[in-house]
């Protein structure tokens, strides 16, 4: 089963400089999205090859950017924030894509323009089954919500905007239990889930 997680930094920095050294404050708490990265794509001894994540990074300066990390093609990147942080740093200093256009940087890693009403579209055009994470949804099923290629989309340490709610009302939301979990805690959770189903 292909996994896909999109998880949106409301106030993560788009373009720029980051400063390694302080990614919960200055990089507008870059530090909820690359633990993500972390735990989405990263095994004990290797990286998933079943598992895509995209980070929406929407807190400016300039348009909003999305940088992709895919596991089955993902070269040279180490699982520690750090280092995961550097290769978003690498997206920053780059031109903003146009909408929909994704840029690969290197194996694995890629960037474009747009928001999570852009990763919807294409993961429907994709065929993929999408879920929204919300601990007031329906109990998560792997047997019952289970499908060839299925994305989980998540929020950073801030609830969904106005647009956002918009953009996923149609999207069915899944619950992980009543207590309202870290993103990565959530995606760790899934993947056990997945790879017990």
């Amino acid at each position: 089963m292909n996994r896909r997680f999109a998880i949106i930094g409301h106030r993560a920095q788009s373009s720029g400089k980051i400063n390694l050294n302080d990614l919960a404050g200055s990089a507008g708490r870059l530090d909820v999205l690359v633990r993500a990265v972390n735990t989405a794509l990263f095994l004990s001894h290797g990286i998933r090859d079943d598992t895509h994540i995209t980070l929406h990074l929407l807190g400016g300066p300039g348009p909003s950017r999305r940088v992709w990390f895919e596991g089955p093609q993902l070269r040279g990147v180490h699982p520690d924030e750090r280092a995961i942080a550097g290769q978003v740093n690498k997206a920053l200093r780059e031109p903003v894509p146009a909408m929909g256009q994704f840029v690969e940087l290197h194996s694995g890693l890629w960037h474009s323009g747009g928001e999570i009403e852009q990763t919807i579209t294409e993961w429907k055009r994709e065929g993929v089954r999408i879920f929204v994470l919300d601990a007031s949804g329906i109990p998560f099923n792997p047997e019952i919500h289970n499908a060839e290629s299925i994305g989980f989309i998540l929020s950073d340490d801030r609830p969904f905007s106005e647009s956002e709610l918009q953009s996923i009302q149609s999207i069915e939301k899944i619950s992980l239990g009543d207590t309202w979990l870290q993103g990565h805690a959530c995606i760790s959770i899934l993947h056990h889930y997945l790879d017990s189903n």
